[in-house]
């Protein structure tokens, strides 16, 4: 009943922001093509730098992207979400993803980069985040090998109440596996990191007092292993038996992965299930600033079939660029913006990435802002 509460409020707001921005601007059209606006000179050196959950994305994004404007040289440089913001705050880098939206400290400091108020952040790709493991050894991997776990039960191995894969809860949980005798060693990320943060959200409103951490982006305890970004994550479980941790599902396939109890059921991660949850996301009642567009997840739903651990990642730009800047900047950040939540920049993404498509009706309010971005 939650997420159907949570499905009408965020209908109702998208609805309104996409009326207001019809009756503003004659041409605020939801983009359905990948055409990337009509800026078909766009010349020059275009930097960006960030998330490292949406690197497979935009590798996809800057190929299709150059098919309509070859003279233009893309780069993005996957750092991690909090130096990718940094850098732009910097003014390093013309846009960056994010996989945790912007601060209040961060927003005050982009009044330095962008000419008038403030930057903004918009969601532009969306993917379910993995509890991966490694258990080859016990025929446990594969995209297709799941352990059934509830999130008291996560939240207990990564907080290291849970520490071997024959633990009596474990076997209870997976009557059918044949669970090895094998300590479990947990792999979290060292950098601070957006996909830690969406991580420990979920363990933090679904697991209850069996996660005794606060929310954050940074890893909460010293247990196990770290390591720097997803792939480097994703590597350090690859090279041991028993290791488990978290990443965006498309780059886990390898390895064996939870599904996690929702309601009577239990959902292993995919794009289609991540879609169900957000679809049902609601506006984030801070991100009050202009032209942002910030949502919240509800990672207790109990939808049959639904992913609830997810992460949504942002890009971060300006609505008016310094003008002592190339004004190919402003011009740049809106054709590769209005490209990338076009239906045919988040197919390019779902298919190259296996990330979960934005619905017409989230893409329509991004594009509102996105229409905001001055260019002369």
């Amino acid at each position: 009943m939650r997420s159907h509460v949570f499905g009408r409020s965020l209908a109702l707001f998208l609805s309104m922001g996409l009326v207001v921005g019809l009756s503003a601007c004659g041409d605020n059209a939801l983009p359905s093509s990948g055409q990337g606006g009509t800026d078909q000179n766009l010349s020059g050196e275009f930097a960006g730098s960030g998330a490292s959950s949406q690197q497979s994305a935009n590798e996809a994004w800057i190929a299709g992207f150059r098919q309509n404007h070859p003279q233009a040289r893309i780069s993005y440089d996957p750092s991690g979400s909090g130096a990718g913001v940094n850098a732009f705050l910097n003014g390093s880098t013309i846009w960056a993803g994010s996989d945790a939206p912007l601060s209040k400290s961060q927003i005050r400091q982009s009044e330095a980069i962008c000419q008038d108020g403030t930057a903004f952040d918009l969601p532009v790709y969306a993917t379910p985040i993995a509890v991966a493991y490694n258990l080859g050894d016990a025929g446990l991997n594969g995209p297709d090998r799941h352990l059934n776990m509830t999130p008291e039960t996560i939240a207990r191995i990564f907080s290291g109440k849970i520490t071997n894969w024959k633990d009596p809860e474990l076997a209870r949980l997976n009557p059918g596996a044949t669970l090895p005798d094998l300590p479990i060693t947990v792999v979290h990320r060292s950098d601070k990191s957006g996909t830690t943060k969406s991580f420990v959200s979920y363990l933090h409103d679904a697991a209850g007092s069996a996660w005794p951490y606060a929310v954050g982006e940074n890893w909460p305890n010293d247990l196990g292993q770290s390591a720097k970004g997803t792939a480097g994550v994703v590597m350090t479980m690859t090279q041991a038996q028993g290791t488990i941790g978290y990443a965006d599902a498309a780059q886990t396939t390898s390895l064996g992965s939870v599904a996690v109890q929702v309601g009577n059921g239990w959902t292993p991660p995919s794009a289609k299930a991540a879609a169900l949850v957000l679809d049902s996301a609601r506006p984030a009642p801070d991100a009050v600033e202009p032209n942002r567009v910030v949502l919240d997840i509800d990672h207790t739903t109990d939808q049959a079939g639904a992913y609830p651990i997810m992460l949504i990642s942002y890009d971060v730009a300006c609505s008016v660029y310094r003008h002592d800047q190339d004004r190919s900047k402003a011009r740049f950040a809106k054709a590769w913006l209005t490209y990338i939540v076009s239906e045919e920049g988040q197919r390019q993404a779902a298919a190259n990435a296996g990330s979960a498509e934005l619905s017409e009706a989230v893409r329509a309010r991004v594009m509102a802002s996105v229409k905001k971005i001055e260019v002369d």
